[in-house]
């Protein structure tokens, strides 16, 4: 069986911002419009790959579109290979560091370029990996912020028949902590015991605080406790998941498999979820998913459904998919969700095509 050359062409990136329909209220921040940046990765032979990247920050375009289109140029001509495209990537980033905007702009094209090669070879990605198409679960984790405890429960049971969801990820971290165990309860009381529930505190506290207040929830059956305390703190979270019934999550905020390698070595979490702009795209994740199913450690995703569907049809100890549906208004054909299950299509490539007019009046610069 012949395998296809792809060579590398040029890039496109276009911002985009796109307002919430439920804004983002955490502790440390309020969007009500989601910055995005939608990459074409375009071959010699014609092949489109497609990716996007969500940076939060809106000025954040600013810097990460002449980062991509600096990218485009290094790799001019190069074979599509991700693997090769990645340490490329990376290895033009040394003297800059591997964190932040650097590794977000390799992670984008290394998306895209792995879109290509399986559109190239006819294959939906997951097959391309060594899967097969099928249903992954999921949780919504389109709401649930920081509003009055019925509010939350009357949205959770909104999300929760969007589509047939059996877990909901609640956001606390409000000013009186028992506020925050009050609406865990009254979401209980709305979806029931069937659902799974995980809560976020999106980096919001000091470590005292966290002991404080993660041990006021650690008897409420949650399914997990996330990043209660600055991703970077390390030791602080050792601490928490020592202390803790509740398992604790940490992980969007992984630059590289190697830092999610450091968080087990110092027992950090007992979950994990990286984010594919900052692990490193596909062939960052796999990465990290070989990390995490050797030690046994169960791994989730956060953001990037699309693409996070078919990845995790090929990670050892695959866990939840986080479902937002925050890219769907400039997509084409936007993935299904039913009965708890995000279902891959079965199209060669992760299956992304771009609403072209919706692009056009979502560009910032309108």
């Amino acid at each position: 069986m012949s395998h296809p050359t792809l060579t590398f062409e040029s890039i496109r990136a276009r911002p985009v911002l796109l307002e919430l329909r439920r804004p983002v209220v955490a502790r440390i921040a309020t969007i009500t419009a989601w910055p995005m940046i939608v990459i074409d990765l375009t071959t010699k032979e014609g092949v489109v790959g497609r990716s996007y990247l969500e940076p939060y920050v809106a000025k954040a375009v600013n810097y990460l579109v002449p980062a991509l289109n600096d990218l485009g140029e290094l790799l001019k001509g190069r074979r599509v290979s991700p693997v090769e495209l990645y340490a490329s990537g990376r290895r033009s980033l040394h003297f800059v560091g591997y964190e932040g905007l650097s590794m977000i702009a390799v992670s984008g094209v290394d998306m895209a370029a792995w879109d290509a090669l399986a559109k190239a070879a006819g294959l939906p990605l997951c097959v391309l990996l060594g899967g097969s198409v099928g249903p992954v679960r999921a949780y919504n984790s389109n709401g649930l912020w920081l509003r009055e405890p019925e509010a939350v429960a009357a949205e959770a049971v909104e999300l929760r028949d969007e589509g047939g969801f059996a877990g909901l990820k609640l956001r606390l971290g409000r000013e009186d902590p028992r506020d925050d165990v009050a609406t865990i309860a009254a979401v209980r009381r709305a979806v029931g015991d069937g659902v799974q529930l995980m809560v976020d505190f999106n980096q919001g506290l000091q470590l005292a605080e966290a002991l404080h207040r993660c041990h006021m929830i650690d008897d409420l059956g949650l399914a997990w406790i996330e990043e209660p305390i600055v991703y970077d703190d390390l030791d602080g979270h050792a601490r928490l998941a020592a202390e803790l019934k509740t398992p604790l999550q940490i992980g969007e905020n992984f630059y590289g498999p190697r830092e999610l390698l450091k968080a087990l070595q110092r027992k950090a979490c007992d979950l994990v979820m990286p984010d594919f702009m900052r692990i490193g795209g596909v062939t960052g994740w796999l990465r990290a998913a070989g990390i995490a199913g050797a030690a046994g450690v169960p791994i989730s995703t956060h953001l990037y459904p699309e693409v996070a569907a078919h990845v995790m049809r090929v990670s050892e100890s695959a866990h939840w998919l986080e479902w937002q549906d925050w890219a769907n208004p400039i997509l084409r054909r936007p993935y299904e969700v039913k009965d708890g299950m995000l279902h891959i299509p079965d199209l060669p490539g992760v299956g992304l095509e771009w609403d072209e007019d919706a692009i056009a009046a979502s560009r910032p610069d309108r």
